[in-house]
């Protein structure tokens, strides 16, 4: 075969290549989408993914559903995400706890830098540390005397093992020395039914999923965990008043499994920029105490690299370890 007719079959074989990709892109979506969250329901990563998927829906032209798959601190969303096909129809929405996990967790099916695209940062929200009204302390100070003088200390509820809500309660209690023992859950949601019941004496919750209870009176907020006090609960203190350095968060982001195409990946981010973009979105996010700021994947992808080397460091510190 000549060089000239292999070189002709070659630019063939990639036009017709391009025409592909360019058909699937054009096609997409075909079919409903489903958003991976890996959180049970009531939490700030449903909250967050029900509030775009409906407005993605309409923009989209096709479904989109939540599938909210709990468990063992988001990894078992992860990994259905991981390995899901990478034809842009499977979208997971989740948390920092992401980043943690590559830390906390000897061993992951899943590979956070190569078998996902980061597609978008979306939000970034406080934690507050919350207790039922009847649990007998009304400041930061009376909780940690009260685990101190209470035998056996006070028990905290966390979104689940590696969860930034479990190193929050890890950082006070070491920092804080505070008298705590640790339960996790599958999400915000199991915390706050906790928290109501009576089952658990505290927890670090997002205020996207606190902020109701707190102004309805069902729980008591004593601090939130950024450095500076948050604009959807004024008067309340941050926690390095009382334990000096304490500044965490909770933010969501939305990745894809990795290897879908450049124009799929593009149609994502443009809806996503779309949505976050909307006023009732917006109005959502500042009415939840969250500050949507918006990342394209280039800016997440460095982003997302100095969180894993944080959150490594605060693993590290606080002595966590995976336990779900």
């Amino acid at each position: 075969m000549s060089d000239r007719m292999t070189a002709v079959r070659t630019g063939c074989a990639f036009l017709l290549l391009l025409g592909a990709v360019s058909v699937q892109a054009q096609s997409f979506p075909s079919r409903p989408v489903r958003m991976v969250a890996p959180f049970a329901p009531g939490g700030g990563t449903d909250i967050i993914a029900r509030q775009f998927a409906a407005r993605l829906g309409e923009s989209l032209g096709q479904t989109v559903a939540v599938d909210n798959r709990a468990g063992a601190g988001g990894n078992v969303g992860a990994e259905i995400v991981a390995k899901a096909p990478a034809d842009g129809h499977t979208i997971m929405f989740t948390t920092n706890s992401i980043a943690v996990n590559v830390t906390l967790y000897p061993k992951l099916n899943y590979n956070l830098f190569t078998d996902f695209q980061q597609v978008a940062f979306l939000a970034s929200a406080p934690l507050t540390l919350v207790t039922h009204p009847l649990v007998p302390a009304k400041s930061v100070k009376e909780l940690i005397a009260l685990s101190q003088k209470r035998s056996g200390g006070l028990n905290f509820g966390s979104n689940g093992t590696g969860t930034t809500s479990h190193l929050s309660g890890e950082l006070f209690k070491l920092a804080g020395k505070a008298d705590l023992t640790h339960i996790p859950y599958k999400g915000a949601g199991g915390v706050i039914a906790a928290l109501i019941g009576g089952e658990v004496d505290m927890g670090f919750v997002a205020s996207i999923s606190a902020l109701p209870h707190i102004r309805s009176g069902k729980l008591r907020v004593h601090a939130v965990t950024t450095a500076r006090p948050a604009s959807a609960l004024p008067g309340i203190p941050p926690m390095a008043n009382f334990v000096p350095g304490f500044d965490t968060d909770i933010w969501y982001g939305a990745w894809l499994p990795a290897g879908v195409q450049k124009p799929v990946l593009d149609r994502w981010v443009d809806e996503l920029r779309k949505v976050h973009g909307h006023p009732d979105v917006r109005a959502a996010f500042e009415r939840d105490g969250a500050e949507g700021i918006f990342l394209p994947p280039a800016e997440f992808a460095v982003f997302l690299k100095k969180e894993v080397a944080k959150y490594a460091e605060l693993v590290k510190r606080s002595g966590a370890r995976a336990t779900d």
